[in-house]
């Protein structure tokens, strides 16, 4: 029976980590008492004036809010105040039709966009002098008026001297204050004179208070605080909280309050914050509570702290799980470092030797694949091969029948130089210029065989050349196309080459029959029962390219009945190798013969 390795353990025993978890915990208690207690002291003294910084800052973010509102209305008006269509259309004198166009198109649309060109709901007025313009009266985002309506008003009579672009006013007329609304007052003069001025109209602007000053929130300064908001005279154009109820009285008797003011430019208000001291008290037990949840929280990481040194013995296991974790997911490279002479450097030593040995087992296996892999990449290369040779042999047959001998003699040429490209001393990988010139070197086969009826483009981008594809992929495919693609007694075939994202992209495209979607399907996955042999061409070019280059590589075909049909071909950009520089030259040499 196997013996429990607990009762190895002497009585009393106790482990060298709980030795130093009890240590390292009595040190942390003493440091975050000590360091709460003196934080706590500078804080509180801090307090108040670290208070008021604070409300000034909420004072001013608030003052922002409210100024970003206000600005934005300011740059409406300007716009209408600057708009020289609008200066026109208030200085022409037209009536009855030419009246109606100008307003439909001219003063209307302005109207609109200013009063829908801000988030929030406003209305647009405008007084004109001129009497043809027609009047439009409520129910309306806009509303037009004569100035004669106006004359007589205080707020009009008063209204300051004009400088150009400067003078605005804010102000509640008429029915502002009952309507708990405030309005942006501007003149509309002439701009086409800015040294004399002459008024057209007025401007008026009309926005609810509680649009405007939406952002003045007590709840923002404090519990029981309050904010106003006054105007240049005094007067409280809108408030909140405490400061509603009268801030002259307060509810607990003895409490004071902290007043902060931030006047606005140019509107000339003042933003006016009333905070009880209370809220002071609020703050400092804030930071006590947050001191002491910092100080639980210190207590609690330096207790984790403690319990990782406490194990550190068991951290040398987790060094030798982590080699063998990547072992298992691939990473066989990885090794164990272990200075000592116990048990866990035997343990080291053995796991390493077995990690080099799976690696070069693993290398060897894979060799064996990869020349597996280059024999088939072989096999599949030779079944084209007689294929194109029988087809080409059974038109030269055709040729000295007919006694066609220039004819004859050209193909025979043309097939040699198809041959001299292809066997390329064996290689499966060959420049992309010589792929290229093995295309043109069958096109010419066939075109001495079609005549006019067969007419070919290439288009071959420069930036192609310095690389290598695998041979024998376009010819396939081009012969695939005069095989299936006739529509009639001509076909064109256009034949491309690009560099597209460190890819090499060939297109076969073809003006014939096309293919609908089911045959489609079929040329690259045909049906098990293996009923047709059409696409063979295809499968093995595109078999071919996944075996060199990997799956995600290889043939994609788009076509539609009586359009055409295009066969892409896609394989990565790689460098021609050192016999890349020979196959071109030699390419070079087969064009200028």
């Amino acid at each position: 029976m196997t013996a429990n390795p607990k009762k190895h353990h002497r009585l009393g025993y106790v482990p060298i980590g709980y030795k130093l978890l009890s240590a390292f915990t009595i040190f942390i208690i003493l440091l975050v008492v000590v360091n709460g207690y003196v934080t706590n002291s500078m804080y509180d003294t801090s307090m108040r004036k670290q208070t008021r910084i604070n409300l000034q800052g909420t004072l001013a973010q608030i003052k922002d809010n409210v100024a970003y509102k206000a600005n934005d209305m300011t740059r409406i008006s300007s716009l209408l105040y600057d708009d020289y269509n609008l200066v026109q259309s208030l200085r022409s004198y037209d009536t009855g039709k030419d009246n109606y166009n100008r307003m439909v198109k001219t003063i209307i649309p302005l109207l609109e966009a200013a009063a829908k060109s801000i988030g929030f709901r406003q209305q647009v007025a405008i007084y004109v002098r001129n009497s043809t313009v027609s009047e439009v009266y409520p129910n309306q985002p806009y509303e037009i008026y004569h100035l004669k309506r106006i004359l007589g008003e205080d707020w009009y009579e008063q209204y300051p001297k004009e400088r150009y672009g400067v003078t605005m006013q804010w102000k509640q007329i008429e029915n502002d204050e009952a309507a708990g609304k405030i309005s942006l007052l501007r003149r509309i003069v002439d701009t086409t004179n800015p040294l004399q001025v002459e008024e057209l109209g007025m401007m008026r602007f009309s926005v609810g208070l509680a649009d405007l000053f939406g952002s003045v929130d007590s709840e923002k300064t404090g519990e029981g605080s309050g904010l106003l908001v006054q105007d240049s005279e005094g007067n409280t154009l809108y408030s909140s909280g405490r400061s509603g109820g009268g801030l002259e009285s307060p509810d607990v008797p003895g409490s004071s309050y902290l007043t902060i003011e931030d006047r606005m430019e140019p509107q000339g208000w003042t933003i006016v914050a009333h905070v009880p001291m209370t809220v002071l008290g609020q703050e400092a037990k804030k930071v006590q509570s947050f001191l002491i949840g910092a100080c639980v929280l210190c207590f609690l990481l330096f207790m984790v702290a403690g319990g990782f040194i406490s194990r550190y013995f068991s951290l040398r296991i987790t060094k030798f799980v982590a080699v063998l974790n990547a072992f298992r997911e691939g990473d066989l490279h990885k090794r164990m470092t272990y200075k000592g002479k116990d048990e866990f450097s035997q343990i080291a030593t053995a796991l390493n030797g077995m990690g080099e040995e799976i690696e070069a087992l693993i290398n060897k296996v894979y060799l064996t694949q990869l020349q597996k892999k280059e024999a088939e990449l072989e096999m599949l290369q030779l079944q084209i091969n007689p294929h194109f040779l029988y087809n080409t042999l059974h038109s030269i047959n055709r040729l000295a029948k007919f006694g066609e001998n220039e004819r004859l003699q050209q193909t025979v040429l043309e097939l040699a130089k198809f041959y001299r490209l292809t066997l390329n001393s064996g290689r499966i990988l060959i420049p992309v210029s010589s792929e290229i010139e093995q295309s043109k070197a069958y096109l010419a086969i066939q075109q001495i065989k079609y005549g006019s009826r067969l007419e070919v483009d290439f288009d071959v981008d420069a930036g192609v050349w310095p690389y290598e594809t695998v041979k024998l992929i376009l010819q396939p495919l081009i012969e695939n196309a005069l095989k299936h693609a006739w529509a009639g007694d001509r076909i064109h075939l256009r034949i491309t080459a690009t560099l597209e994202e460190e890819e090499i992209v060939y297109r076969i495209i073809d003006d014939g029959m096309g293919m609908k979607k089911t045959k489609l399907r079929d040329l690259l996955d045909p049906p098990e029962d293996g009923a047709s042999a059409n696409g063979y061409g295809i499968r093995n070019v595109d078999q071919r390219i996944k075996l060199q280059y990997g799956p995600e590589y290889g043939v994609r075909i788009f076509s539609r009945p009586g359009i055409g049909t295009t066969v892409q071909l896609r394989i990565p950009a790689r460098k021609r190798k050192v016999y890349g520089a020979l196959s071109k030259a030699s390419a070079s040499a087969d064009r200028s013969a």
